[in-house]
């Protein structure tokens, strides 16, 4: 895939500034790609930025969970260790 400028305003700046001679338009061509690269990740960390600088997180109610612990029923050293939210209810 050749080089191709993706904003409006770097082709219209190579279409005026390109001169005919094949080895300058390709140059031209390649610094405009390279500074138009540049220049959309500029924007998009610039736009990035301004929204989280806005951004404030949503603290919600924080529940802990219910640590339980009973004898197991298939091993006798270790003991049945379970950690369950609080509005979890046991089967019957």
């Amino acid at each position: 895939m050749g080089q191709e400028l993706r904003l409006v305003e770097f082709r219209q700046l190579f279409i005026r500034l390109k001169r005919g001679v094949v080895w300058f338009d390709h140059l031209l061509l390649g610094l405009l790609v390279w500074l138009e690269t540049r220049y959309i990740e500029v924007k998009a960390k610039s736009a990035v930025d301004d929204a989280l600088n806005g951004f404030e997180p949503v603290v919600e109610d924080y529940v802990s969970p219910v640590y339980s612990e009973k004898p197991s029923e298939t091993s006798t050293r270790l003991p049945e260790v379970r950690l369950t939210a609080p509005w979890y209810k046991e089967p019957d």
